[in-house]
């Protein structure tokens, strides 16, 4: 039998900044001083308010809570590529992409807080709820995707995932739609080398997560995730595909993800202090300010301002979703159907029992 090679590929990688805050002239985003502060800024203040918000879950104030330390520059370089009128599909750990696309802090602690209203964007804001199954929001993603192209409205649709959910059904199904369909989406991979507790090499044999997406007819390539500047131009070019009709993109953010997966996980039990201590070297935060300095257009007088406005910004949520009336539990009830079939009503009868006095 004659075998024959049917194709070669090559993969992209992006890096513009390297881990000292040095850049790459030759690959620098048309971005302007001001945008480029406005960055750095969105980085802070979602550091900040995962700081508030871990303080917050320790003292019972708030439920598990998902720390993002470590990935601020690839959701706030994504979410700064994109257009007011595009979707994003979140996951759990999404709190700097959704700070950078308007979700008021308030609101995401009133979610982390047991509250689905948190899930609520402002009008105008194209945010979907948080999905909590992994790989699910893939789909979604590219249905909207897909449901833009009918309508022929010009929207790209983002699909939020981490390296392990790239293992589940639910996102290989959403990876092949969108290939066959040539779905204006992009899949957003946050590869943070840890699902829970399995490490990458112990989830896929492929070298990258990104060649993945070539499997299914479509680009993918791998960006230094803890380089701001890198996701954003990677974002900003797969969203200019995606609107002219080029198809989809597979965009592996390669990061790290500091904390432990949860406020109910314990790292220190599968990985290492040493490999902990090696990716803070890349802090994507720390990377982006000795940037700035070398430009000359950021100061220790700017940081500190800059700090002492995101912690007010960052109090100031805290306080305006601890005054806001708890929900009635009855709800979870009340709108499952548009009318109450009666083993529901049942079960909420029983419920207000058990509660009464408490």
């Amino acid at each position: 039998m004659a075998s024959k090679v049917l194709k070669t590929f090559t993969l992209k990688y992006l890096q513009v900044l390297d881990e000292n805050g040095k850049c790459d002239a030759r690959l620098m985003p048309k971005l302007s001083p001001r945008q480029l502060v406005e960055l750095y800024g969105l980085m802070v203040l979602a550091r900040r308010f995962d700081e508030k918000a871990l303080s917050l879950q320790r003292q019972g104030r708030i439920g598990t809570y998902a720390s993002v330390l470590g990935q601020e520059a690839a959701q706030v370089g994504a979410a700064f590529a994109l257009r007011g009128s595009d979707w994003v599909f979140p996951t759990y750990r999404e709190s700097a992409l959704l700070i950078a696309r308007n979700q008021p802090m308030a609101r995401l602690l009133q979610y982390f807080g047991g509250d689905e209203r948190g899930s609520i964007p402002p009008k105008g804001v194209n945010n979907f709820p948080i999905a909590i199954p992994v790989g699910t929001q893939g789909l979604h993603a590219v249905g909207a995707a897909i449901a833009a192209t009918i309508q022929k409205k010009k929207t790209v649709a983002v699909g939020c995932l981490g390296d392990g959910a790239s293992s589940e059904g639910d996102m290989n199904e959403a990876f092949n739609f969108a290939g066959v369909f040539k779905a204006p989406v992009i899949f957003l991979c946050q590869n943070n080398q840890w699902a829970i507790s399995v490490p990458i090499k112990q989830q896929t044999a492929a070298e990258t997560i990104a060649q993945k997406a070539i499997a299914f007819g479509f680009e993918g390539i791998r960006v230094d995730g803890n380089d701001v500047l890198a996701v954003y131009s990677a974002t900003a070019a797969a969203v200019k595909k995606a609107y002219t009709g080029k198809g989809p993109t597979l965009i592996e953010c390669y990061t790290y993800r500091l904390n432990n997966h949860t406020t109910s996980d314990d790292a220190s039990k599968y990985r290492s202090e040493a490999e902990v201590a090696a990716w803070k070297k890349k802090d994507p935060v720390a990377r982006m300010r000795k940037f700035l300095e070398g430009k000359k257009i950021w100061n220790m007088k700017k940081e500190e301002e800059l700090l002492a406005k995101a912690d007010r910004q960052v109090s100031a949520a805290a306080a305006e979703y601890e005054a806001t009336p708890k929900a009635d539990a009855g709800d979870i009830f009340r709108y499952q159907y548009e009318e109450m079939p009666g083993f529901l009503r049942q079960q909420m009868d029983d419920y207000k029992k058990l509660t009464e006095g408490n």
